[in-house]
């Protein structure tokens, strides 16, 4: 029989908050020696991310609220509306991106890899935004984003 893990965060380990592109971002857990990573994102109602794509798998489960998960499949583009419990899983390389059409705040946890880690937390902000993202923060985090392997393709 297999036992359960338990993970508790240290002192050192304490959850990390960053702001991308109007989201919250806060790590939860970095389970060293392993790609794996958990993060919670908030979305602000009307937020959304680009669609973009990356070598990692991701996997979301929404906690609270609907988000609205877009993903490009073999048979063409699906739209996923996803709400409390729901778990959507992302392969590697798929175009996807994300928005919360409600008008509460959606949280998710996303199980993501190093390179997205460390650009969450290398280029996120520490301060919340006073508004939308600029036109040069989403350029500005477009062209961060492509040294950690995730591409970009519609902001």
């Amino acid at each position: 029989m297999m036992s359960n893990s338990f993970v508790k965060m240290h002192a050192s380990d304490e959850a990390k908050r960053f702001f991308v592109l109007g989201d919250r971002v806060e790590r939860r857990v970095r389970i060293r020696g392993t790609w794996l990573n958990i993060f919670d994102v908030t979305v602000p109602s009307g937020s959304r991310t680009p669609r973009h794509a990356h070598a990692s798998p991701e996997v979301f489960r929404i906690l609270e609220g609907r988000l609205t998960i877009w993903r490009l499949s073999d048979t063409g583009p699906e739209e996923i509306e996803a709400g409390a419990g729901d778990i959507v899983s992302i392969p590697p390389f798929v175009v996807h991106g994300y928005a919360n059409r409600g008008t509460a705040p959606a949280i998710f946890s996303a199980v993501v890899d190093r390179d997205m880690a460390e650009f969450i937390e290398a280029e996120g902000a520490t301060e919340p935004p006073k508004a939308s993202p600029s036109a040069e923060t989403v350029a500005r985090m477009t062209a961060a984003a492509n040294a950690y392997g995730i591409t970009i393709l519609a902001a």
